[in-house]
């Protein structure tokens, strides 16, 4: 390969291209992944300005993997039949990302791969961005989180990496470093989406509620060029802030009309996304016992996931669609999901089949807490369920809480008195600053005749004065 040929990318490695145009259609497609930005489909503009660049090819074909999947063979193919001319870093990006996109892939194997990548390219971000939402779908945070530490020393002052870092971290409850993390970040760039988003994570935990929404609203104007889902989830916590707050349910109908469901009027928004939000939402407010508020907005959402095109794209989204399609009656609808979903298991490898058991038995509670089957949902998670054992449906702990919450209520509802205040006790030692969980609490001593029914009344009737009265 002629060093004429070979051109840097943003991170100053080595490229075989002789077009400035396609580097450039590279590095922008980085900043898009890297800010959560609308138009990641301008990877698709550099094979067209260099054909052989095997990472522009790589890139798009992984793109496209999970947009527009039927497309991503010709540049898979043609980045394959241009290897030889790759540089190393190329070829390490290739051989990363074509094991991730395949078939039965093993995900230990796709970690290792891009580990190995990083340890040679550390300053290569996307790639340990691409690393880390593996593992977030493995819920290895730890593994994450050396994947970063691993890179921070070559990456100290650049934009994204402190965000990158946060995550991990408060994940694995480390909330302290995880604030730290994301205020540096946020003092390098103030507008990356992520690093806001980790610090609401932390407020949120914390209990911050005011804080929280104050500083996510002052931070609001920075994501209109975000992707439907980034939009919308920074929406989502700020209405959990508000919920959890006890701010008044008209603030959080407010936040989901104004903010969550408006994102569908926009031509280039993606459905799925939005409705992953919408639906986190929806369920903790039915928990709570408020959808009355909500009038038919519920049933408005469950008539378009009935599209099936919405199935398939994301467990998390199963889940919830599984709960909305029971809850407002489309019972074959639901039932048909389950059965897609009970397939899609029984054909994953033995090793993939053992981390994904909690998933598909959370699915399938979800389906008959949805119909109103209680005592059966109850019977599928068993006495000892924990959400956080869930986190391969690729949800945060934020995301998955909602589910202890579901088994809380269940709990209570069904005669288990008892085992619901011994858990709701052990959650409050965590967070101690959430009205609902105090009402809760208060609702179990009364059922199980306990005298400290009055310290949780008055301890819930002052937090949700706390916050936003």
């Amino acid at each position: 390969m002629e060093r004429g040929e070979v051109k840097v990318d943003k991170w100053g490695y080595e490229v075989n291209t002789s077009s400035d145009a396609c580097i450039s259609a590279i590095n922008a497609f980085y900043v898009q992944v890297l800010s959560y930005g609308r138009v990641r489909s301008v990877i698709l503009e550099a094979p067209t300005h260099d054909s052989n660049c095997v990472l522009a090819n790589i890139l798009a074909a992984h793109f496209l993997c999970s947009s527009d999947p039927s497309k991503a063979h010709p540049y898979l193919q043609a980045a394959n039949s241009r290897l030889e001319q790759a540089t190393p870093y190329e070829k390490a990006v290739f051989d990363s990302v074509n094991y991730l996109i395949s078939g039965d892939r093993d995900d230990d194997v796709a970690f290792e791969l891009h580990s190995k990548l990083l340890k040679c390219f550390p300053k290569d971000l996307v790639s340990l961005k691409r690393a880390q939402l593996l593992c977030f779908y493995m819920a290895r945070n730890d593994l994450s989180l050396d994947l970063v530490q691993q890179v921070l020393p070559s990456n100290q002052q650049e934009e994204y990496v402190h965000g990158l870092l946060a995550f991990p971290l408060l994940e694995l409850g480390r909330m302290t470093e995880a604030e730290k993390a994301a205020r540096k970040g946020y003092e390098i760039n103030k507008q990356d989406c992520w690093t806001q988003h980790n610090l609401c994570h932390v407020l949120q935990y914390e209990c911050r509620f005011k804080e929280a929404v104050e500083f996510m609203e002052s931070c609001s104007s920075s994501w209109d060029s975000c992707l439907s889902f980034m939009l919308t989830h920074n929406w989502w916590h700020v209405a959990l802030c508000y919920m959890e707050g006890y701010s008044p349910i008209e603030r959080i109908l407010e936040v989901y009309d104004r903010h969550i469901w408006k994102e569908l009027e926009k031509v280039d928004t993606f459905g799925p996304e939005v409705y992953l939000n919408a639906l986190g939402l929806f369920l903790r407010v039915h928990v709570r016992g408020q959808m009355d508020a909500f009038e038919d907005r519920l049933q408005t959402l469950a008539r378009r996931l009935t599209d099936r095109a919405n199935w398939y794209i994301d467990w998390q989204l199963d889940v919830l669609v599984l709960w909305a399609l029971a809850n407002t009656g489309e019972i074959s609808e639901a039932e048909e999901l389950l059965k897609g979903l009970k397939s899609r298991f029984s054909k994953m490898n033995k090793k993939k089949q053992q981390s994904m058991q909690s998933s598909i038995m959370l699915a399938e509670a979800m389906y008959e807490y949805g119909k109103g089957n209680e005592k059966h949902a109850m019977e599928l998670l068993g006495p000892n369920f924990d959400a956080d054992n869930c986190k391969t449906i690729g949800a945060s702990g934020e995301q998955v809480d909602v589910f202890n919450e579901v088994w809380y209520c269940m709990l209570l509802n069904n005669g288990q008195a008892t085992k619901a205040t011994e858990v709701i006790e052990k959650r409050i030692k965590a967070r101690d600053g959430i009205p609902f969980l105090w009402r809760l609490l208060e609702r179990g001593y009364k059922q199980t005749g306990r005298p400290e029914v009055a310290i949780a009344s008055e301890k819930a009737r002052g937090l949700e004065t706390a916050y936003f009265s």
